[in-house]
């Protein structure tokens, strides 16, 4: 295929053969490679003059690349987390990884079989990352195809512990046993209104926790209890965690739900929002809360769906305010694209500027975005509407928009039948707004 990307982006033509099609799709893979490596290479330049102009200015040397990567999220519409991991992968690649880098140039090596490598190899010296990025990743003296580009996924991870164990297995021992360190539980939100509750355990901890489980689930299917594995394990879980099977003097665990006063009395259908969660209909919050074991703390908005503000004149916001400030914002922070969870309370406009500690110019924010802020160059303002706009140093412009959790939904109109034919004529004549 010699098409150019403006044709390869446009589609192919109507009426090409299934084999045209399968091409046309393996172009636009390459393409995507291609792209994620010129991205990274972009990213490594600009972190180099980010540098060079906070060196000017004077920012101490353990401070220089500050923002760098918050900047690169916000460009690549991902977390602040993602981009800091998507630069660092840049970085390596670049200076460190030559014959990956040129995998990924060439269209043939995507930027996650790249991250696999570079993860695998991360605990080596550069010269032993360098011996293991020409195995797997160049064409070799007789210009072969690299032996990485026929690799699966778990193929080439497992390929390269290989490599990393004959080359240095002293660091990668000591590797997995400072991965202990990064033990945590995570919880993320299902559909329908469940939960995805996870652990990153040492291997012995987390098989035993999983037998302990599977255990129960065997005894109560004995027992002829008629749950399904699963649900006796998932039981279990939430039994002995929460302390349900072992004492009457249960903690006290918070539940924190968001809904107007008329959702609660039955006679408004506006959606509620369960805090760590989302939103979740009223209906459901009226019945399966009502006999919960767990303290719930309703919250109540105005009848326009607001939640009251509220303010200081300290410096540092009050836990009052700081807990409105969690709740009207989600628990998540207000940076755009940033999932993670809120860790700080802080001015938008700096209070060093004038900023006061009211609930128009505070702002929830995860750890790595609060620290972003505060790089030089980066401003930030409260917007009239409740948004936040925020300028990086490169002068691009970012708006988080208001919190809308608390506002008042109203259900979609459906429309009619007429009203779908009059669309379609609009449409045919490019008249839709």
């Amino acid at each position: 295929m010699n098409e150019t990307i403006d044709q390869l982006l446009a589609g192919p033509p109507a009426g090409v053969s299934e084999g045209v099609l399968v091409d046309w799709i393996a172009r636009l893979e390459e393409v995507k490679c291609v792209a994620e490596a010129v991205q990274a290479e972009a990213s490594v330049r600009l972190e180099e003059l980010a540098r060079e102009r906070q060196a000017a200015v004077g920012v101490p040397v353990r401070k220089r690349g500050e923002g760098v990567a918050s900047q690169v999220a916000l460009a690549r519409r991902v977390s602040p987390a993602r981009g800091a991991k998507l630069l660092g992968l840049a970085k390596i690649l670049v200076s460190e990884m030559p014959h990956t880098f040129a995998l990924m140039k060439a269209g043939r090596f995507s930027q996650w079989q790249a991250t696999i490598v570079a993860r695998e190899t991360a605990c080596l010296s550069l010269e032993d990352r360098r011996v293991i990025d020409y195995e797997l990743c160049s064409s070799g003296a007789d210009g072969e195809t690299p032996k990485a580009v026929s690799m699966g996924l778990k193929e080439l991870e497992n390929a390269a512990k290989k490599l990393a164990i004959g080359l240095d297995q002293a660091s990668v021992v000591n590797r997995a046993a400072n991965a202990e360190r990064d033990r945590r539980v995570s919880l993320r939100p299902a559909p329908d209104t469940m939960t995805w509750l996870g652990g990153l355990l040492p291997v012995k901890d987390g098989v035993a926790v999983y037998a302990a489980l599977d255990q129960a689930a065997k005894a109560a299917q004995a027992a002829g209890d008629g749950r399904t594995r699963g649900q006796v394990m998932a039981d279990t879980l939430v039994n002995r965690v929460t302390g349900r099977e072992t004492t009457d003097a249960r903690p006290r665990i918070e539940v924190k739900v968001v809904m107007s006063a008329d959702a609660l009395t039955n006679e408004g259908d506006q959606p509620a929002f369960v805090e760590g969660y989302g939103p979740v209909p009223a209906t459901w919050v009226r019945e399966a809360l009502a006999d919960a074991d767990v303290f719930v703390r309703r919250l109540f908005t105005d009848p326009v769906g607001r939640l009251v503000a509220m303010e200081s004149r300290s410096r540092k916001a009050p836990d009052g305010l700081a807990e409105f400030i969690t709740t009207r914002d989600g628990g998540i922070c207000r940076t755009v694209g940033c999932d993670a969870p809120i860790r700080n309370i802080d001015h938008v406009e700096r209070h060093a500027d004038g900023g006061k500690a009211t609930a128009q110019n505070l702002q929830g924010l995860c750890e790595r975005c609060n620290q972003a802020k505060e790089a030089i160059g980066w401003q930030a303002r409260p917007g009239p509407d409740g948004s936040i706009i925020t300028i990086t140093p490169t002068g691009h412009t970012y708006v988080s928009p208001p919190p809308d959790t608390w506002g008042q939904q109203h259900p979609p109109r459906r429309l009619s039948r007429a009203e779908f034919m009059l669309r379609d004529v609009l449409l045919d004549y490019d008249l839709a707004a």
